[in-house]
């Protein structure tokens, strides 16, 4: 590679928070579009770098990652950047934090866009799912938001970490999808979130990504939807 990384994207979906930690490293990079209207992202070439099938991809000298935790907290300690470094007091909350948005918030999402895969076709019952999920999610945000007015070191602080790269991504995708039910989350209601978003959208970094994406002018406290779609979550 002519850059020492290359991503695997597709507009609004999970690599736009790696293109952020990229953008806010500032170490150089190139992107591959994934299109996921055709199916890219399930072609062999594709699943040789990520045999889930999933965006994102980042290629890098020692070979291609994949699980955005996995790729953002690799970045962080190969570039010394955006997160407490090991061995530092703050190291195992920072890493406590990343997981949860990960491994808890994150995946409810995902379950929430794609209730059919979860519970099959019955309506009823994705409506179900999709109506706890929703509650659980408001949880989460809740603790977020208490975490941030109490413990501020964690994130939604003057020092940007990749927790907040993730945080205002997703409150992203829950104003925007799924479509059939925008409205359900109100910024408003988290003062300390949506302080959050208008600090990370004024950033260099989400100024690339709103060239890159089409992701508007309040990408993240008042967004709307990417132009070009292509691969969007709906």
């Amino acid at each position: 590679m002519d850059t020492p990384y290359r991503l695997h994207y597709a507009p609004d979906n999970a690599s736009l928070i790696v293109r952020l930690a990229l953008e806010e490293t500032g170490v150089p990079y190139t992107t591959v579009l994934v299109d996921r209207r055709a199916q890219a992202q399930r072609a062999p070439a594709y699943r040789a770098l990520n045999p889930n099938g999933l965006i994102p991809v980042l290629e890098t000298p020692q070979g291609p990652l994949f699980e955005t935790a996995a790729i953002l907290l690799w970045l962080t300690e190969t570039h010394a950047a955006l997160a407490p470094q090991p061995g530092t007091d703050a190291r195992g909350a920072f890493l406590k934090w990343l997981f949860f948005i990960s491994n808890t918030l994150h995946a409810e999402l995902r379950m929430l866009f794609y209730p059919q895969k979860y519970v099959g076709p019955d309506a009823a019952a994705q409506t179900a799912l999709s109506i706890s999920l929703r509650h659980s999610l408001m949880r989460h945000l809740s603790t977020l938001e208490h975490l941030a007015a109490s413990q501020p070191g964690y994130f939604a602080s003057q020092i940007i970490t990749v927790l907040d790269l993730y945080i205002a991504v997703c409150l992203r995708w829950m104003a925007l999808y799924p479509v059939a039910t925008v409205g359900w989350l109100t910024l408003e209601r988290l003062p300390q979130l949506h302080a959050l978003t208008r600090r990370i959208e004024q950033r260099a970094s989400s100024r690339a990504a709103i060239i890159a994406e089409g992701l508007g002018t309040t990408p993240f406290s008042a967004p709307s939807y990417p132009n070009p779609p292509e691969g969007s979550a709906i």
